[in-house]
């Protein structure tokens, strides 16, 4: 079996905290994550509750809109990072537009598809255990 498959099958049953401000790419990123077998922790739309859920709740993995509102989520991320739960950041605005120290944390690249997310879930949680990760990056967007 491949790390990646390896991964995935580790996957099964994930809590996923979901923080995004557009409605319907907040049902359509749970759509996915439920098709896939996961439990949705969330979704917060806004910073401040996205805080509380990141430092009160059961996670395993979670998904970040790096732009809600206007605002950033990088607290969310360093909240994320002190309990050790590992995150994606999602943007339409690619790589460039993540500050430091996230300019190489995992990215989902907007517009995604369920595969996209699949295997970055899969590599994200497999650099976290001591293994590889790579991004999805599929071309330019123009929002985020």
């Amino acid at each position: 079996m491949t790390d990646d498959k390896q991964a995935v099958d580790r996957g099964s049953g994930l809590r996923v905290l979901i923080v995004e401000d557009d409605y319907l790419v907040s049902l359509l990123l749970g759509d996915m994550l439920v098709d896939l077998g996961h439990r949705i922790v969330g979704p917060a739309s806004d910073v401040a509750n996205a805080l509380e859920l990141a430092q009160r709740e059961e996670m395993d993995i979670a998904v970040l809109d790096v732009n809600l509102r206007g605002s950033d989520t990088y607290p969310i991320a360093a909240a994320l990072a002190a309990r050790a739960v590992p995150f994606i950041f999602a943007t339409g605005y690619g790589r460039h537009s993540l500050r430091e120290p996230y300019g190489d944390a995992p990215l989902l690249k907007k517009p995604f598809q369920q595969c996209d997310l699949e295997k970055l879930l899969a590599e994200t949680l497999g650099a976290a255990s001591g293994g590889h990760s790579e991004n999805v990056d599929h071309g330019e967007a123009s929002s985020g």
